[in-house]
């Protein structure tokens, strides 16, 4: 139910030159019945042939629908009854040619003048019957705690995940920024919208080294585009920045372990100074005790006395 988007530049006879061809419009949301008119542009005067064919989804392979050669239409048999090509090709001026059909079912078309050079396609989604276009709704969800816990490790990484969840169709892309700057480094993003039975989910991945995720000065923000008919819609989700939530967390539970550390060494220096006096007391007291006795058994005395027992008897 998709068109696949491809785009290539040709090899010319007269040497390398890189030809745009243009296919409008890019993306289109029609119902069963509709009449659509894709129109597929290129600049190159003396080229007299334009192919269309049909990209099936989940598949690379294409279908040719027919091409125009000059003012001659030829159709594939398949394409006969439904798909009409029109222009001309003869005129010594840029090139223009419509593919129009009606609708009846969900078709892939992308456009072509050789068969080796593509126009940027036309992704096409015929809505189902009694369906409305919804809007995705974002999450952005920050790396998990025990995430990469040793900050030894120079290939520590912190993954953040972005959610688009609950829209239809699935005219969707997904981008990453960091500080406002668009970045494709560390982006895996689905290849396709998942459907869940009633809307379309699809999920990107960013993976950032913990120096990044840390540095007070950045930030990280993921946006939806999103093509609802007529317009594209961007949504943007933001991570807080090292100033917010996120990164308080983070300097709240270095400055904790600091303080724990501070704590730990205060304690065991008290400790230490604790044991040394210790160990310098018990050295020094015993000297201190026998300077006592001695001065107390020195006391002199009256030259007419002398020192007896108690209850000796003598005089």
């Amino acid at each position: 139910q998709f068109i696949k988007l491809k785009y290539a530049l040709c090899q010319l006879e007269r040497g390398y030159l890189g030809i745009e061809v243009h296919q409008t419009p890019p993306a289109l949301i029609r119902r069963p019945g509709d009449k659509v008119q894709l129109v597929c542009t290129h600049n190159q005067t003396d080229y007299r042939v334009m192919f269309w064919y049909q990209q099936p989804p989940g598949q690379t392979d294409m279908k040719l629908i027919g091409y125009l050669s000059y003012t001659d239409v030829k159709m594939e048999k398949p394409y006969e009854q439904q798909f009409n090509i029109i222009g001309d090709l003869s005129r010594n001026d840029a090139k223009n040619v419509s593919l129009i059909f009606q609708l009846t079912a969900a078709e892939d078309t992308l456009c072509s003048f050789t068969e080796a050079h593509f126009g940027a396609g036309t992704k096409l989604t015929v809505l189902e019957p009694n369906r409305t276009i919804s809007l995705p709704k974002v999450r952005v969800l920050e790396p998990a705690q025990n995430e990469c816990q040793n900050s030894m490790d120079k290939k520590n990484k912190k993954t953040l995940v972005c959610m688009a969840f609950g829209f239809y169709p699935d005219h969707v892309s997904m981008s990453w920024q960091m500080s406002g700057e668009t970045i494709t480094d560390g982006v895996a993003t689905d290849s396709a919208a998942l459907w869940d039975g009633n809307h379309y989910r699809i999920t990107s991945r960013l993976r950032v080294s913990l120096r990044h995720w840390i540095t007070p000065s950045r930030n990280f923000s993921c946006t939806i585009s999103f093509f609802n008919g007529t317009a594209t819609v961007n949504t943007t989700k933001w991570l807080e920045s090292i100033e917010g939530l996120f990164s308080w967390k983070y300097l709240r539970i270095t400055h904790t372990a600091k303080l724990s550390y501070a704590a730990f060494i205060a304690k065991s220096s008290i400790f230490g100074a604790f044991v040394v006096l210790l160990v310098w007391r018990l050295q020094v007291r015993p000297v201190s005790y026998c300077a006592f006795c001695m001065s107390c058994v020195s006391v002199p005395l009256h030259p007419y006395e002398s020192v007896l027992p108690v209850g000796s008897g003598l005089k």
